[in-house]
């Protein structure tokens, strides 16, 4: 959410590398002596880490059908970690839980943000990985500020990803659960890696494959069994978002693919930057992997091949096409939620009407009214009178009631106020319609695409939804519309 470009949706690698070098080479093998082993922690360690397993640490949760926690830390030794904490119901197994966490913890590839730890007291489960701190591939990817990614940076992620399932696949671990845009993370140098996470197996929080069943390999959804085609499949569907810059629906781009139509699939922001051919032949790789049949779809090692030749500007460092600032490894600085961000963050709508019953429309400022003056005296009076009788329904939360008016006066069609769709906005998720809300905040946002309120809003309905990892990009979204307003 609240993406640029009119869209509406934590890694290290010698820069020069080239790309067509040995084997090793190319799936980041190189110097694994070098990357960190794998320990044990005892509880303490990790809660000194992560400051007593602080919210202001927390870089991602998950929602009910997979009820987990990932928090930033640093250990005594100055080294930043992520560390994911599973709810108390996961991994009943001691043993099981320490099996998997060691396996894993043998892997060691440039092309992973790797495991390092694990620990395992009481009812507590936790994973700890090298931390990446340069955020998802889903947040430059669908929530980018200053500039797209680059063409030659998308198909650099798609190598690298392959390498990375390749090297996995080659250890004897090719499974991989729920491969998407959120596993895919950014190390120091910008470079691209593989979240160790999904690389752990059978723990009771992990049934569920994917949160969208339109993204869910069709087998899954057969025997509700992970395969190593599975991961190829969604492989897949991420090469269709670094196509497409968007969440696109595997049926919906294979549509276009079969009707020829595949540059409607690419980024409007690609526009004049990609070859007509480098586009089809990822297409048709895309294609491949989304087969309906897993055995007709290309295996890892078949990818790498398929995607090194494809590659461009293989001398620029990543974080160099990435617009990134290089070489540091700590998380970036937090900018604190403001009060109506912390009450979306927290979906306490009670203090969310509070507030935006305390604002009024005065954000309403500088938005352009279009009137018709040939019905000014009957329906723009209506319309204002709709308007006020919403207000005072909402004020007292007759939801039901401001609902009916506000939509009244959103219909009228004389008057634009994104205030109004807030209200509306909040009158929907107080009555459990939160699909509703979120067309409201985003209707907002189009009309007010430099206003907070909106996208905090859209946080609230996406918590509702289920769909945590959105909602938390559309706080940051709206924290750093905030930031930039008080700066101006």
């Amino acid at each position: 959410m609240g993406a640029r470009c009119s869209k509406l949706s934590l890694c290290f690698w010698p820069s020069n590398t080239n790309l067509n070098d040995s084997s090793d080479i190319e799936n980041g093998s190189r110097n694994e002596d070098s990357l960190p082993g794998f320990s044990e922690f005892s509880l303490d360690q990790l809660r000194v880490a992560t400051g007593a397993f602080s919210s202001e640490n927390i870089v991602s949760e998950h929602g009910e059908k997979a009820p987990n926690v990932v928090y930033r830390g640093k250990l005594a030794d100055d080294r930043w970690i992520a560390v994911k904490r599973f709810n108390k119901s996961a991994w009943p197994d001691t043993r099981q839980f320490l099996e998997e966490a060691r396996a894993v913890g043998q892997l060691r590839n440039e092309r992973l943000a790797n495991l390092i730890g694990c620990c395992c007291e009481s009812d507590e489960r936790l994973l700890v990985a090298e931390f990446m701190p340069n955020e998802t591939l889903s947040r430059h990817l669908f929530h980018w500020e200053t500039q797209p990614m680059k063409w030659a940076m998308r198909l650099r992620v798609a190598l690298y990803l392959a390498h990375a399932l390749d090297y996995c696949s080659s250890k004897g671990r090719a499974l991989y659960h729920d491969l998407n845009a959120y596993r895919v993370l950014f190390d120091k140098d910008g470079n691209p890696r593989l979240s160790c996470f999904g690389l752990m197996k059978n723990s009771r929080d992990g049934k569920s494959y994917s949160t969208n069943l339109a993204f869910t390999p069709p087998e899954y959804l057969r025997t509700g069994r992970v395969t190593a085609e599975s991961v190829v499949y969604s492989f897949g569907t991420l090469l269709l978002d670094l196509l497409s810059g968007k969440h696109i629906p595997p049926s919906h781009a294979l549509d276009l693919i079969r009707g020829k139509n595949f540059l409607m699939l690419m980024d409007s922001c690609l526009e004049g930057h990609f070859s007509n051919d480098d586009g089809t032949e990822l297409v048709r790789l895309a294609s491949r992997c989304l087969q309906y049949e897993p055995r007709e779809r290309p295996n890892a090692k078949s990818l790498v091949i398929a995607l090194a030749p494809l590659q461009k500007e293989t001398e620029a460092p990543s974080y160099v096409l990435m617009g990134i600032q290089h070489g540091t490894s700590s998380p970036k600085e937090t900018v604190p939620l403001t009060p109506l961000g912390e009450a979306c963050s927290r979906r306490d709508l009670t203090a969310i009407h509070e507030i935006l019953e305390k604002v009024g429309y005065k954000d309403d400022e500088g938005v352009a009214n279009e009137l018709s003056f040939q019905v000014w005296t009957n329906q723009i009076q209506e319309t204002l009178n709709s308007k006020k009788r919403g207000d005072i329904s909402f004020r007292s939360k007759d939801l039901t009631t401001a609902i009916d008016c506000y939509t009244q006066f959103i219909e009228g069609g004389t008057m634009i106020s994104p205030t109004v769709l807030a209200r509306r906005s909040l009158c929907y998720l107080m009555s459990d319609m939160p699909q509703e809300a979120l067309g409201d905040a985003m209707q907002a946002q189009v009309i007010h695409p430099d206003w907070p309120t909106a996208l905090y809003l859209q946080a609230a309905a996406l918590f509702s939804l289920g769909m945590d990892n959105d909602a938390h990009e559309s706080l940051k979204d709206g924290t750093s519309l905030e930031a930039k307003k008080h700066r101006n």
